[in-house]
């Protein structure tokens, strides 16, 4: 769940204006029921459909969540779960490539799609009159693919070309790349979801079907409609469309092998040119929702805010404003994931300043939480400051199609989601204080990016006589 960015649909009396926000506690929104009335039923081939209803304008987002990301791949085989989410724009029996796109734009409607880890979704958002159209075309897609190695040769060069521009290119994306291949030991995740760049050369038709065939039935999936609809309506389309189709595959359920922790220190320095500014990125395992025990989940969302999440934040006043150490700081946690996950800290020295400084200030920082804990005002100004974020912010229907699909599609449930804002109230100074010794006490994996070689490989080389 990306829950540090929900856009609830209704808000508490008690908060309903700006007037009354400074006034209020992180308990006024605690019974704030993210989406509303949403309402879910299964169709009997499996399928998951989900209702939200927002009646503000007749305008309908739809989205097919389908249960199976990058690290659902074979060995070998990464970036095959991309790579088919490219490929389902290249027609079906029914209608030939880039006629369901040319719809979407004939009728002024956006589409897009994105894969992860652990989910791949599609979705075009459209005025409500179109929905029964664009449920048509997505089941359709959904069970009748057509592939030619005239299509697939192409589309893999397109593929190779955005792992060039988007990794290969781009230094902080290398260094990502880089750190979760270190942190998830002996774990999916440390897979790129785009793949390795030989293993995405050597995908073919064949593994394109293999792939579809067994994870793209109605069984394995979730349909999420939010917008000017009722669930009545949604009922009817979706079983006109969605319910003729049959199941193809029993995928079964998703287990990974579980992260393991090998002895002694890991960092990883990436040393690139196109580098203007030194980063560091330190990261711990910790769960995410999905497996966290009691409230951990959403205590580290809280731990997140209060280390790193803006202006008032921990590592913002005392290594940007306060200690003049670094010019930018922060942290998140990745809450959405099918496995464990990441909790992340990352920093920019300010000038004068390099990454030991900075990693230090960082390291006393955490220390300080995990031995003194926080005060009951900066915890009750993080949960504050989450809630109210997910009622001010500007709603958006399609954003709240991607929480609840995401979810579902990540282990959770609807009432997961619509209970969110009481568990963020719920969470303790001693709960924040707790999960913070519990998962950074250990050193983290670190991850520097610099812009030239550290002095001492600089001299080091110098040293050895050795010329270019």
């Amino acid at each position: 769940m990306a829950l540090a960015v929900l856009l609830a649909s209704q808000a508490a009396p008690s908060v309903a204006n700006a007037e009354t926000q400074a006034a209020a506690t992180s308990s006024d929104f605690a019974d704030i029921r993210v989406g509303g009335d949403v309402s879910s039923f299964t169709l009997e081939n499996g399928l998951q459909v989900v209702v939200i209803p927002d009646h503000r304008a007749p305008v309908v987002t739809h989205m097919i969540w389908y249960k199976v990301g990058s690290a659902d791949e074979l060995p070998g085989k990464s970036g095959i779960a991309h790579f088919l989410e490219h490929l389902m724009f290249k027609g079906t029996k029914n209608h030939p490539e880039g006629a369901f796109s040319k719809r979407v734009a004939e009728i002024g409607g956006s589409e897009n799609a994105f894969t992860s880890n652990d989910y791949t979704a599609y979705f075009q958002k459209i005025s409500k009159d179109y929905l029964p159209e664009m449920m048509a075309f997505e089941a359709d897609r959904m069970q009748n693919l057509v592939l030619t190695d005239e299509v697939v040769a192409p589309e893999r060069e397109v593929v190779l070309e955005e792992r060039r521009q988007r990794i290969d290119n781009d230094p902080s994306s290398k260094l990502s790349e880089t750190l979760d291949s270190i942190l998830y030991v002996n774990h999916p995740y440390s897979v790129p979801v785009i793949g390795w760049k030989d293993e995405i050369r050597a995908l073919n038709k064949e593994d394109a079907f293999a792939f579809y065939d067994r994870y793209y039935t109605p069984n394995n999936a979730v349909l999420v409609v939010a917008g000017d609809v009722t669930p009545e309506e949604v009922r009817a389309n979706a079983e006109a469309t969605y319910g003729k189709l049959q199941r193809r595959a029993e995928p079964g359920e998703r287990t990974r092998p579980k992260t393991q922790t090998p002895p002694g220190a890991r960092e990883v320095t990436l040393v690139d040119e196109q580098v203007n500014q030194p980063i560091l990125r330190q990261a711990w395992l910790v769960p995410s929702y999905t497996v966290a025990e009691g409230n951990e989940g959403a205590s580290l969302d809280v731990l997140a805010q209060i280390l790193g999440g803006g202006a008032t934040s921990r590592l913002y006043r005392e290594l940007v404003v306060e200690g003049g150490i670094a010019s930018s700081a922060g942290s998140w946690y990745q809450s959405t994931a099918l496995d464990d996950t990441r909790f992340m800290i990352y920093g920019v020295p300010r000038d004068g300043k390099d990454l030991n400084d900075v990693s230090a200030a960082i390291r006393a920082t955490v220390d300080d939480i995990i031995e003194n804990g926080v005060g009951e005002e900066e915890l009750e100004r993080a949960k504050k400051g989450m809630l109210a974020e997910a009622v001010y912010a500007q709603d958006s229907q399609s954003t709240l199609a991607r929480i609840f699909g995401a979810a579902l599609t990540t282990g959770g449930t609807i009432e997961s989601v619509q209970q969110w804002p009481r568990q963020i109230a719920s969470v303790t100074a001693r709960d924040v204080q707790e999960v913070a010794r519990k998962y950074l006490s250990d050193a983290p994996v670190t991850a520097n990016l610099l812009g030239s070689p550290p002095p001492a490989a600089s001299e080091a080389a110098g040293k050895s006589g050795k010329k270019s």
